[in-house]
């Protein structure tokens, strides 16, 4: 049975009375989150490049490793999403015994409330969530090239981990499925108009160049 999802508005300690708008400051508001949600991530990779050098045993890597995912995987999903970015996602089975999959954002119907926002924390947690992302499809075609196909089993945990918050966080911050690809589409299909109008405005300098 597939499940159903819905998406509901979440109210944070940290909305504040006023006209609606995010209140935005560039202070770090949450630290100890913003260590944790930067460290987890870091140790796992760290590990993963120079577990060899603590570890012979490939077992003890595979269980330290899996370790550090899953606290990072536990601790952005439930700890680091909801304070730096106002975003939770989840899921619970109903009194019917279907399964409802949650996406909650604190910015939307607050009801004339202004959320304080630290532009800061949103870089910090976003950015970390797409470089981890990147390194770890990296180590995934490395491994495939290299024929590494015992480390390709923790990649796999690591890329469904991390890909399963990025995805809930995105669907909490976007929306539907449809919007996040019209954003995808829309980025992509920028970075291509850019690519060729730069392609045009060097090929004319250097057709004037060429004239004079």
């Amino acid at each position: 049975m597939l499940a159903d999802t819905e998406e509901v508005a979440l109210t944070f300690e940290q909305s504040t009375h006023g006209s609606g708008n995010a209140v935005q400051t560039t202070r770090i508001r949450h630290p100890i989150a913003s260590i944790f949600h930067l460290f987890f991530k870091s140790m796992a990779i760290f590990l993963y490049l120079f577990s060899t050098l603590f570890y012979s045993n490939f077992i003890t890597i595979f269980v330290v490793l899996i370790i550090f995912l899953s606290m990072d995987f536990w601790t952005v999903k439930n700890i680091t999403g909801r304070l730096l970015v106002g975003l939770r996602w989840w899921n619970h089975i109903d009194e019917n015994g279907q399964s409802k999959w949650i996406f909650e954002n604190r910015k939307t119907n607050q009801n004339n409330m202004s959320v304080l926002e630290s532009t800061t924390e949103v870089t910090i947690f976003w950015l970390a969530l797409m470089i981890a992302d990147l390194v770890w499809i990296t180590f995934f075609l490395v491994s495939l090239l290299t024929f590494s196909f015992k480390w390709m089993t923790i990649i796999i945990v690591a890329l469904i981990l991390n890909g399963s918050n990025t995805y809930g966080f995105l669907k909490c911050k976007y929306g539907s499925e449809q919007n996040i690809q019209s954003i995808a589409t829309n980025f992509f299909g920028r970075q291509m108009i850019r690519s060729v109008f730069e392609k045009f405005s060097s090929s004319n300098q250097q057709n004037q160049a060429g004239q004079s």
